[in-house]
């Protein structure tokens, strides 16, 4: 099997390294040329996961054409910011063939991953791979198991066998939709988890939170076509109990920072890194008003993030609000 990989982050590059020590003949491709010539020359990502190197079947490529040859499959693994970018590029040199990508969130439009690959590709078989995963444990080889949605069982069952290890579990589904809000509202309850840790309002608070969010997710996928069971599972509540709870999770950390007092842009500064959850916030904020769904939680974070009230404000807005069943 060969597999082209896009996005030469920790992402992409745990994901390319994890295929290559399965036998798969991995080309790995990204956007910065220096970057890459370091990979070509060092054989290992020093920037994100340094000390790994890289399988003799993994080889990186400074130009996008020459990791594209003769490759009908592509897995793209770039930021959500970067993903319409990354598209755009894989269109003038890709023949359509079957397209995977580990990309978690929203087109800055606000609109859904899959939506966009479907207006350039509408016949393509698809997958999406979602669920508790942080690239470094990925990477050094720790127990993981995440969802793949497609539409297509073939591809499917061809990622499933790309990717199973002893170490890596993949389960499949069809639910594209229901992977894909997971992997943005898991961004924005973390966030509100980080806060309330940073305050000291301790495990109940937390365990509330990540419940109470759940709720929220459950009611935005009720209105926007995903399964229970999906948000229910890896990709859903798997991956919010890992992003809320852990401090790999960028999103957490980017909340406890806040939650000490830090300013956003400080914040964001010291993490490094893209904080997905800062537009993810103000895009289901939006899908939420505009389908009239109750999100208390996101709705905090998004006015947080906006300047309008202090983390402590957000968290006492949350608390003080009216009695109502769990179920309403």
């Amino acid at each position: 099997m060969k597999l082209a990989v896009l996005g030469a982050g920790s992402w992409g590059t745990a994901l390319a390294v994890h295929l290559a020590r399965q036998g798969v003949e991995v080309r790995l491709w990204g956007h910065e040329p220096d970057h890459l010539s370091s990979l070509v020359l060092k054989r290992e990502n020093g920037r994100y996961l340094p000390g790994l190197s890289f399988p003799a079947s993994l080889q990186p490529t400074v130009e996008l054409q020459d990791a594209l040859e003769g490759m009908s499959d592509v897995l793209i693994a770039v930021p959500s910011f970067a993903f319409e970018i990354t598209l755009q590029a894989l269109a003038a040199y890709w023949r359509p063939g079957r397209l995977l990508w580990a990309t978690k969130g929203l087109t800055s439009e606000g609109a859904w991953l899959q939506d966009t690959v479907e207006a350039l590709w509408p016949k393509a078989p698809l997958a999406i791979l979602s669920g508790p995963s942080f690239a470094k444990e990925v990477a050094a080889g720790c127990p993981t198991a995440v969802t793949l949605a497609s539409n297509n069982q073939e591809w499917a069952q061809d990622c499933q066998k790309l990717f199973s290890s002893e170490t890596f579990r993949l389960y499949t589904t069809r639910d594209m939709r229901g992977v894909q809000l997971g992997g943005v509202a898991k961004n924005v309850l973390a966030i509100a988890v980080g806060i309330a840790d940073a305050l000291q309002y301790g495990a109940n608070a937390r365990s509330a939170l990540i419940t109470r969010g759940l709720a929220e997710m459950m009611r935005l996928g009720k209105v926007l076509g995903a399964e229970p069971e999906t948000l229910m599972g890896l990709s859903g509540l798997g991956d919010l109990i890992l992003t809320a709870t852990d401090n790999q999770s960028r999103n957490r950390r980017f909340g406890l920072l806040l939650g000490q007092g830090f300013p956003q842009e400080e914040v964001c500064r010291q993490i490094g890194q893209v904080v997905e959850g800062i537009d993810n916030a103000a895009q289901l904020f939006a899908l939420a008003q505009k389908h009239q769904i109750d999100v208390p939680i996101i709705s905090e974070v998004h006015s947080l993030l906006l300047g309008h009230k202090t983390p402590k404000q957000a968290a006492e807005t949350l608390l003080l609000r009216p009695h109502k069943t769990e179920q309403g």
